[in-house]
């Protein structure tokens, strides 16, 4: 059996959710039948320390850094995920973002 959805998690400061909800949309992410835009967020603390040579968009290199995010949660279609990830990535400001990419089982979403 073949996967045909994913779901992504993606982490963010709040202040940068509307062009990402901007970018999903354009990559049609969070498509579920008839209905677009689907997702969900809800607010988590990002732990982190970069290293000397980064540009953290948040804290400073060496120094471990907390800070409120969101955790945004989308589906999309298995065969668009590097599209999908590619668009993230073109308007999140991290320079390292976080992305997880997780293949979805017997959802009931293939049956659309």
């Amino acid at each position: 059996m073949a996967v045909m959805y994913c779901k992504l998690e993606i982490f963010l400061p709040e202040e940068d959710l509307p062009a990402l909800e901007e970018a999903l949309l354009a990559a049609d992410a969070g498509h579920i039948g008839r209905y677009s835009g689907c997702f969900s967020y809800g607010p988590v603390t990002g732990c982190w320390r970069a290293p000397g040579d980064a540009h953290p968009h948040v804290g400073a290199p060496g120094e471990a850094c907390r800070a409120p995010e969101l955790k945004v949660e989308v589906t999309c279609r298995a065969d668009r995920v590097r599209e999908t990830v590619a668009a993230v990535k073109r308007v999140h400001p991290y320079e390292e973002p976080v992305i997880n990419v997780i293949p979805l089982w017997g959802t009931g979403l293939d049956e659309t």
